[in-house]
Order: structure tokens, then sequence, then C-alpha cells
């Protein structure tokens, strides 16, 4: 667990923009919600919108246990490092430490953040999953993954009708360019129409976006200038998020 001032460094690394508080919501949500009511959540969206990051700030502000799945895992590989997230050491089979895990959760009362959760859309993972939360006593749990997913968990009914939070991840808005661009490119005066076309330019992708400042950052470097106009954008190279087009061969 982390300390009040390395909480607060770590923290203030991850902007506070409306996914995070989407993530925080639905968090909180299922922590207070009556106890006959379902316990997890699905927090869904597409690739760049920032889902990670909400999932690090809200670990760190509830305590929770936060996983990022990887394609290759199998069920062990699962539980172990769940167990491990929670600060414990795996012990056993797969079902032990899957009452392991549940024991922990049901006592601590901390949230479980499953990350690329749709990397989990798989009989056998989706069965621990149903085992995990059965055995936390409905302890709060939140899958985070692609914008399909909420389509893809509906193919297993005992975990789609436990789901009693959907949150949607969001594009990003004008707003949420500025507060990127005093984060990750404070040194720079950017205007609201620079920024504006930054958005447009990124497809209201935060992960683009971040690209995009450094773009302009590279041309501030190599121009010498601090402040950024509109007059400036003609020259700067930004990422579109399209493929190069093929080269042809010049016999």
């Amino acid at each position: 667990m982390l300390d009040g001032m390395e909480k607060n460094k770590t923290i203030s690394n991850v902007a506070p923009l409306r996914n995070v508080m989407l993530l925080g919501a639905a968090i909180q949500q299922l922590r207070e919600r009556d106890p006959d009511l379902p316990g997890m959540g699905c927090f869904h969206g597409f690739s760049g919108y920032g889902k990670s990051s909400a999932a690090t700030y809200n670990a760190q502000v509830y305590d929770a246990c936060w996983v990022e799945v990887k394609s290759v895992w199998s069920r062990k590989v699962l539980v172990t490092k769940i167990v491990q997230a929670l600060g414990m050491t795996p012990q056993g089979m797969i079902s032990d430490m899957v009452e392991q895990i549940g024991e922990e959760l049901a006592k601590s009362g901390r949230p479980l953040l499953l990350d690329e959760a749709h990397q989990l859309c798989r009989d056998d993972m989706m069965g621990v999953i149903h085992d995990i939360y059965v055995s936390s006593h409905g302890s709060a749990m939140v899958l985070i993954g692609e914008e399909m997913l909420p389509q893809r968990l509906r193919r297993w009914e005992r975990i789609h009708n436990r789901i009693g939070a959907w949150a949607g991840a969001q594009p990003a808005d004008l707003r949420e360019t500025k507060v990127l661009a005093q984060l990750k490119q404070p040194h720079l005066t950017l205007p609201d129409d620079v920024l504006q076309v930054v958005l447009e330019k990124s497809a209201a992708n935060f992960r683009r976006i971040v690209a995009n400042l450094n773009q302009i950052n590279l041309y501030a470097l190599t121009s010498g200038r601090a402040e950024i106009t509109l007059a400036d954008v003609p020259r700067i190279e930004f990422f579109l998020g399209e493929a190069p087009a093929p080269r042809r061969v010049v016999a």
C-alpha cells in the first residue's frame, strides 16, 4: 500500500479526466450498493480512451487490486497474479488460490479491477471469474476492456446478470485536451484554437492527443518557439492514426 506522499505523487501523473471519474463512480456505486444487488461492473471503451490510466488512478484512490490481463495467461497464471497483487503468496492449486483471493477480498473490502478483461472471454476464464466473485461473497469487481466487451459478456449469463454498473469510456473534449496540454507540455503556450485542431486531428482519442502534443513540442524545439499559433499548425506533422500508404518501387 502507498503512503500518503507516494500516493499523491503517483496520482499526480494522471489527469482528472472524465473517464477517470466515470470509473471511480462505478467503483463507488458497487462498494456502496445494497447487499442484494449485483456487485460486478464493466468499464468499456475504444483503444486510446485512457481506460488503463483510469484504472491506475482509481486503484490508488480506492486501494483496489488492479491486474492487467495478458492474452497468453492460463487460469493458473491469472489466479497467481491476482494473489500476488493482493500482497499474498500463492498457495496450492487453482481452487485453493480462488478461495485465497475470495477470502482476502471479502475481508479487506478491496475492489478487484481486471484490466484488458476482453482477454478473459473464454469459458475456462469466465468460470474462474465467477468462482472468485462467489468466493468473495460479492465483493466489488470491475471488468475493464474493449468497446465490445458488454456484448461479448452476454455469452456468460452467470457473469452478465451480476453486472450492476455499466460505464462507457468517453472521447476527449476541448477541456480535457487543455488539461493534457498543461500536464504533458506545461512549458508551451497553446491557445484554444490550436488545441481544437489537436483534438480534431486526434479524433478525440486521448492517446493520440498526447502523441500530437509531443509533435507540437518537437516543432517548438526545432523552431525555438514556446508559443504556438494557428499559423504554425500547417508546419506540424500530426499523427492521424492512419497507416502509411504503400510505397512504389522505382526500377
